[in-house]
């Protein structure tokens, strides 16, 4: 990023859902360069502790608390940020981050528990942290929100309903909770990336390692850091300039089922 960047964003105070793996990690790495202090929760601590030591070696000055949190338990969420030090608490980005698709089958044939975990990730996690920490930031007169949402937010694809759904859902919070704070300073953004490598299809498939390869077979996919750079661009902009929605594909992409792979 540019200097400007760096400028804009230095001690401000991140916070990023889902910071274990993929997009999350790939954007506290990129927060840590522009010099801002990072508030990370994930369900796998380890990976957030060796994400930290990750950090602080390549840059030492920068400010890290991580918290294990699984933003599905609404009072978890509520007691950990309201226990939050005063130090910790003045939070001025929010990214709603985490979320993972289940399984991939016709709706007469999905499962269930599958559905319960999707929509309580993608959506009422979401909600949880939005409704928590946004009042704090129209209380300040500052803050940024920024929800990770999916191409599968704009178009449904085959055996994709739930899911789809489910970041549809995401893409409408994001849109009205833009419309409930167009009357304050605060700036909403939604980022839809289309086939990014993660962990994605391997939680997708219940950890098939070879199925899940199948999806990137043939194409060059986005890496979490095209990502992770798109999220700190967005939130690096002057106080004035709210880029609303982003969508970002792989070159080889035209919409979520239309992949041209060699």
């Amino acid at each position: 990023m540019s200097d400007n960047a760096g400028s804009v964003l230095k001690t401000k105070l991140v916070f990023i859902t889902g910071a274990s793996s993929g997009i999350g990690r790939a954007s506290a790495t990129a927060f840590a360069v522009e010099g801002a202090r990072l508030l990370l929760c994930a369900r796998r601590i380890e990976r957030l502790r060796e994400l930290e030591a990750e950090i602080k070696k390549s840059k030492p000055s920068t400010e890290v608390h991580s918290i294990q949190l699984d933003v599905r338990d609404k009072t978890e969420v509520e007691k950990t940020i309201e226990n939050l030090s005063e130090d910790w608490k003045k939070i001025d980005i929010l990214v709603n981050n985490a979320g993972l698709s289940r399984g991939l089958d016709k709706l007469q044939d999905g499962l269930i528990e599958d559905w319960e975990e999707m929509i309580d990730t993608n959506v009422k996690g979401l909600l949880y942290m939005t409704r928590k920490i946004v009042p704090g930031m129209i209380e300040r007169g500052s803050g940024h929100i920024i929800n990770i949402g999916s191409i599968a937010g704009h178009e449904v694809y085959p055996r994709g309903n739930v899911y789809c759904a489910s970041k549809f859902a995401v893409d409408a919070i994001t849109q009205g909770l833009r419309l409930d704070l167009a009357d304050t300073p605060l700036r909403v953004t939604g980022i839809d990336p289309g086939l990014v490598e993660t962990e994605f299809s391997e939680v997708r498939f219940h950890g098939d390692t070879e199925r899940a390869k199948m999806v990137y077979k043939g194409i060059e996919p986005l890496k979490p850091e095209d990502i992770a750079e798109t999220i700190v661009w967005c939130a690096s902009r002057p106080p004035h300039v709210q880029i609303a929605d982003v969508i970002i594909f792989p070159t080889h992409q035209a919409s979520a089922a239309v992949v041209h792979r060699t």
